[in-house]
């Protein structure tokens, strides 16, 4: 009963953030059940199993945007180290789990309603005869695969948003926060797994371009090397991307720093673990996409299931950056109003942090365009 009354809950912003959860599970759910529908219709059962496959991308990134909802929702997160309502951290868990396997199950609801109506099993056909044959209209739906489908987006997301869920500190234990000029652990292995995935990609891959957009789609073949390559090279990144967020703070203070460089950088640096992660993976993101569509017109994507993959996948990357920016601010809101009490004036906060913005985008540029580079570089042969 909590977890319903804290879907209904909530201030508009809130409740935007987790209808986003909602549209995320519903495009995912919706390019499940597509699969389903052209497994249905095709006898090639090995295409059917690669669009199957191909879906697990859109749905790690459904799982990765409701972590961070989760991690930024104000009624499930811990207040000053106490848990709301009087929980335990095993309770918190449970209460995030189920929240966000609410907001999920709406999704996957209206992914069925959009499904039927593309078959046109509703009575219309909005998408005209073509585009329901591609949904496999004719071909009575088996409904265990269906349920199974539908129920496998909210499960996979509440087990992870509850595995990952910020929970109290133990009571007794004192929370240590890392100093501002320690990096943080990670940086050598996230470049050990990057240049692993540029050695795989080189050695192991067919062709010169990275990853196939037509594959996202699945109607291409993708050499297991590419696969592989951009695996290592996006968890390189992403284990790498707390480092990089570091020693981007560490250059703002370079030389002799005024108040606004000196406090952009600190900033960076101790929130470089927290925004880090989704930093890397935004990196790794561009970088794919990138190579998927540039240079070689045999890579552009066509389709609409195509434009939904890859679009899911690129707008829960940026909400997961965009919220870790949200999460961030509300850790610092202690530092920022004891600066403002000391007298430091408001105009310096948000330069400050506009700063801190424009430092992680002018290094995400080059950095993305540098990782594609290399990744789709000719191979030797």
């Amino acid at each position: 009963m909590l977890s319903l009354r804290l879907v209904r809950g909530g201030r508009p912003l809130v409740q935007a953030r987790r209808l986003l959860v909602s549209a995320a599970s519903a495009g995912t759910g919706f390019l499940l059940l597509a699969a389903l529908g052209h497994a249905l219709s095709h006898d090639g059962a090995a295409s059917s199993v690669r669009r199957l496959a191909w879906c697990l991308l859109p749905l790690a990134s459904t799982v990765y945007v409701a972590i961070a909802v989760a991690r930024t929702d104000p009624a499930l997160r811990p207040e000053r180290g106490q848990p709301p309502y009087g929980l335990t951290a095993r309770g918190l868990r449970l209460l995030t789990g189920t929240a966000t396997a609410a907001f999920c199950a709406l999704g996957s609801v209206a992914a069925l309603v959009l499904f039927l109506l593309g078959r046109g099993s509703l009575g219309v056909h909005p998408v005209g005869d073509d585009g329901a044959k591609a949904l496999g209209s004719g071909f009575a739906l088996p409904v265990a695969a269906v349920l199974t489908l539908l129920i496998l987006v909210p499960v996979v997301t509440a087990a992870a948003a509850a595995a990952l869920a910020p929970v109290p500190a133990t009571p007794g234990t004192a929370r240590v926060t890392p100093p501002a000029t320690s990096a943080p652990p990670g940086l050598p292995w996230g470049v050990a797994l990057l240049a692993a995935g540029f050695a795989v990609r080189a050695t192991l891959g067919e062709g010169t371009a990275g990853l196939s957009a037509k594959a996202l789609a699945g109607r291409g073949d993708v050499p297991g090397g590419v696969v592989a390559g951009w695996a290592l090279i996006a968890a390189g990144l992403a284990v790498a991307g707390p480092g990089i967020t570091w020693l981007c703070g560490r250059l703002l203070q370079a030389g002799r720093p005024g108040a606004v460089r000196l406090l952009a950088g600190r900033g960076l640096q101790e929130e470089a673990r927290r925004v880090g992660r989704p930093f890397g993976v935004a990196i790794a993101v561009g970088a794919a996409l990138a190579a998927a569509y540039g240079g070689d017109a045999t890579y552009k994507a066509t389709g609409p299931l195509a434009a939904l993959g890859v679009g899911l996948v690129v707008g829960c990357t940026a909400i997961g950056l965009l919220l870790a920016a949200v999460e961030s601010r509300q850790a610092r809101t202690d530092i920022t109003a004891a600066l403002a009490q000391s007298g430091t004036p408001a105009a310096t906060l948000r330069t400050a942090v506009a700063v801190r913005a424009g430092a992680v985008l002018l290094t995400l540029l080059p950095l993305t365009w540098a990782v594609a580079l290399l990744a789709t570089l000719p191979v030797g042969h």
